[in-house]
């Protein structure tokens, strides 16, 4: 698996982008903003990850996604893990990740990856988007907010 940056004027694989957060609008907005980064095995997207400077020092990795025929093979791992010695290089400081209450796999994996749990926005699923979530049986409501500092 090869892990490079979105070039300008490649497409941007959107509806990837959209298995981790529906709203188009949002996922256009950080797109404008912060850096997408694609993963291909045999020359096809199999995940994607985007990077968006938030504060001085700080980086959001705002979205991260792995083709449904490829979950739980380590890709999505192996993308936190790129993430992370990526912002590093650039000399970031602090990576942020934000992740629904009812995103249990997710809330895992990030904790297994060294994300610790700094907060909670209360309602953010509610009040950002005009559809219900629901993962895992579960309303996602909340935004579990999770950091790691390099």
């Amino acid at each position: 698996m090869n892990v490079r940056k979105l070039s300008k004027g490649e497409t941007v694989p959107m509806d990837l982008l959209l298995l981790a957060d529906p709203s188009k609008e949002i996922v256009e907005e950080y797109l404008n903003r912060g850096e997408c980064f694609i993963a291909e095995s045999e020359q096809q997207i199999v995940g994607v990850y985007v990077l968006l400077p938030t504060r001085p020092g700080t980086v959001e990795l705002v979205n991260i996604a792995v083709v449904e025929e490829q979950h739980s093979k380590g890709i999505g791992k192996q993308l936190i893990m790129n993430a992370i010695q990526e912002v590093k290089t650039k000399g970031f400081k602090t990576i942020e990740i934000g992740t629904g209450n009812s995103s249990i796999g997710q809330l895992a994996l990030y904790q297994k990856c060294g994300f610790r749990i700094i907060g909670v926005d209360i309602d953010f699923f509610i009040k950002h988007y005009p559809e219900e979530i629901f993962e895992n049986g579960i309303q996602c409501r909340d935004m579990i907010r999770l950091s790691q500092d390099l």
